[in-house]
This record gives C-alpha cells, structure tokens and sequence, in this order.
C-alpha cells in the first residue's frame, strides 16, 4: 500500500506528497502529459527533443546540474510515446533545491539558437548511432509505420526522420514549450522524509508563480480496426534474420490489459514460459524469442520477436510461434500456470514498492490515468484475471488481420535466397 495526499494548486499544478519516515532521502518527480503522439506528423521527435533541452539552463540557473549535485543530489529523464518524466533524488535536508530548479526551468527555460543547435546535434547523433548504424536498430522506425497507419504511434519517440530534429526551429520550439510545459499539464510528485505541509508551503512558493498556461484537449485519430494481413521484408547488415510479429492490443486504459498482460508472461516471462520452453530448448528453432506489450496508453501492440536459427526458415519460425498461439485460443490455461505469472507480476509490484523513486514514478503515472489510488489495487486486478479471459484475448488479438509482421533478413542469407 502506498498512501499519499493530493492536493491542487491554484494554477492548476496537481500535487501528490507520499511521506516515507524510512529514508532519509527524498525524491521530486515532474510528470508531464506530453510524448511522441503529441507532435506535429512534420515535427516528429520534439517531445524527446524536449528531454534534452530541459538539461540546458534556464535563464537564471545556466547550469542545471551543478547545484544540484552541491547538495547531493541526482536527476535523470525519460521520453515514451505518452508521456515525459524528470525526477530528482537528494537528501530529503536539501529538498527545496530540487523545487528551485524544477519550479524554475517550468517559468523559464532558456532559449537560444546556441542551446538548441548543440542539443539538436546531440539527439541528431543519438538517431544515427541507435537508430541508424547498429543492427535491427532501425526496426522501430519500420514496424511502427506498417502497424499504426493513422494514430500518431506510428512514429518512434527518437521521430519519424532524422530531418525533422536536424530542421528544428527555435520559434517552433518555444511554441511546443508553451502548449505542453506548464503546471495545467503537469503532475508532482514528492516522496520521501517529507510531510504534507512542509511540501504544500513549498510547492506554492516555488510552483504556484508559474502561469497556469492554456488547457488543451487531445483529439487524436483512432486507429481504424485491421482488416488485412501486413508483412514488410527488409534486408540489412544484421548477422542473424529475425522475425517481429506484430498484434493490436488494448491499451492501459482498457480492463482487457490485465489479462493482455498475462497473456504475454505465459508466452514469454522467464525460462519455463511457453515459448522459451517449447520453441527454444524442444524444437530448437530460435536462438532467442520474446513476447511483450507495449504498454501505451491508446492501442497497444503485442509483440513476439525472435531470431530463427540459420537452419531454419522464416517461415517455419513463424509456422511454430502459430502452432503456439493456437494452443492458447482453443485451450484454457492451466490453473498453476496462471498462478505462476500472477505470482511473479505480484512480486514485480511489491518490489516496486520498495523504491522511493519508483513509488514517486507510479503514483504521478496512476494519477494521470485517472486515480494514483489505483496503483494499490493493482495487484488484484492481476489476481482476478481468469483462464477463460485469457483464452477470450487470445482469440480477439491473434488473428491473421490483425497481424503485422517485419521480416528482417541478414544480407548474406537474402542474396543466397535469391541465388
């Protein structure tokens, strides 16, 4: 159980306090409500951009990180197609440094063409170098596209194109600033050896200064249901073929993860799951082979990818994973491995529990899907998911028409095919 008390201040900044007499740490955590699917189609990237621009100074703090580390503090970010989160971690005796500095860069992040030109190089660099010029690392750019043709999650959070950070304007900069970095947007969280007054009286001395902004509402485009079997072949320097099949999942808002989620930890969590223990140590055939959600907000996907071995074929791989798949749509799961993955994801979650930073994480996160309560009944939600619903999304995701699949061939095995 992690409790907490909530409060809002006048500008609209939502705030959680979570007091922890255990640590004599603390932990400030900014969550806002901005990612990849809040961007321009033409100005893909912005949002990961952004992590990178709020490192830079502001226009009285130059330098982010250097008081912060006088009194012993860390930070770090993190960009998903949903959201942006910056959190800090220092001695709970030193916390209104981490107000100061997040209270700050929200009012008044410095922009300069010299600030964006070093960190539009630096994201630029990071595209080539994860993106572009190591093996597979392009295959997020390629199933993306062929899975979501009209929501926005058809681009990876790095972008679309490396074009679109290299041509980055600072007016168009400072405009995705104003409609996403402001406290109407925005989620604290603070952990740690606090207490609620001491963070209110805070919060509304660094925070509450900050204008409000304008509040704004998404309208995203749904992803129309498919209807048609995708499949995209490509060839590159890679040193073994590999195989990502692609299947459109409810997203975390949605009841149906619950079981989703299960779903993918019977096919795939650890070495007894079904896929390692069948089609990796029994038949052989992969040398390695994994199944997951990606966890987004709107529509999801569940993915299994696996790398066949150079004995076996694309189409025999995926004539195995099939064979596997069918089992779970015809046959209910068997009552002590239900409870294996449910004891694992119970476990997973209890251990988040143990960390202040991930408590602080959860709690801003819950909040923005609605109730950061419902972090505590997370976990019999896990328990209560059935064999027959298991079975019920087996049969509603793996389906032919529903399926997009990459094919990605080593160019030594393609030009022998073609041979």
């Amino acid at each position: 159980m992690v409790r907490f008390n909530r409060f809002t201040l006048a500008n609209g900044l939502k705030v959680l306090v979570h007091e922890d007499k255990t640590t004599p740490m603390a932990v400030v955590n900014v969550l806002y409500d901005v990612g990849a699917r809040d961007e321009n189609p033409n100005q893909t990237g912005f949002a990961h951009l952004f992590e990178h621009l709020m490192f830079g100074g502001s226009e009285n703090i130059p330098a982010y990180d250097e008081p912060l580390q006088r009194v012993g503090g860390e930070n770090n970010a993190f960009t998903s197609n949903d959201i942006t989160n910056y959190y800090i971690t220092l001695p709970a005796v030193n916390i209104e440094t981490a107000f100061w500095l997040e209270s700050d860069r929200m009012l008044n992040l410095a922009f300069s063409e010299k600030s964006l030109d070093v960190q539009r190089q630096v994201v630029s660099e990071e595209f080539k170098q994860r993106y572009l010029n190591q093996p597979y690392g392009d295959v997020w750019l390629k199933l993306r596209p062929l899975v979501y043709k009209k929501h926005p999650y058809q681009w990876a959070t790095i972008g679309k194109e490396l074009s679109h950070i290299e041509n980055a304007k600072i007016e168009d900069v400072k405009a995705f600033f104003k409609k996403h970095y402001n406290p109407q947007n925005a989620i604290l969280v603070v952990g740690g050896d606090v207490d609620t007054a001491q963070v209110k009286v805070l919060a509304e001395k660094w925070f509450e200064p900050v204008p409000s902004g304008e509040k704004y509402h998404r309208n995203l485009p749904k992803e129309p249901e498919q209807v048609e079997e995708r499949r995209e072949v490509v060839v590159g320097k890679v040193p073994l073929n590999s195989l990502y099949m692609a299947f459109h999942a409810p997203g975390r808002m949605e009841k149906a993860s619950y079981p989703v989620e299960l779903l993918a930890d019977i096919l795939s969590r650890g070495n007894s799951s079904r896929l390692y223990q069948t089609l990796l140590k029994e038949k052989q055939l992969f040398s390695e082979i994994h199944a997951y959600l990606s966890g987004s907000l709107d529509e999801g996907m569940l993915v299994i990818e696996g790398k066949p071995l150079e004995t076996v074929s694309i189409e025999q791989a995926e004539a195995a994973v099939w064979e596997e798949l069918e089992k779970l749509k015809t046959e209910l799961v068997q009552e002590n491995e239900l409870m294996k993955v449910k004891n694992k994801t119970e476990s997973t979650l209890i251990f988040t529990e143990m960390s202040l930073l991930e408590k602080g994480m959860n709690l801003a996160y819950f909040e923005l899907m609605g109730d950061a309560d419902n972090l505590n009944h997370e976990t019999e939600k896990y328990l209560a998911v059935t064999a027959e619903e298991i079975r019920e999304q087996s049969r509603k995701i793996f389906r032919r028409e529903n399926l997009s699949t990459l094919v990605y061939l080593a160019e030594e095995v393609a030009e022998t095919l073609v041979a």
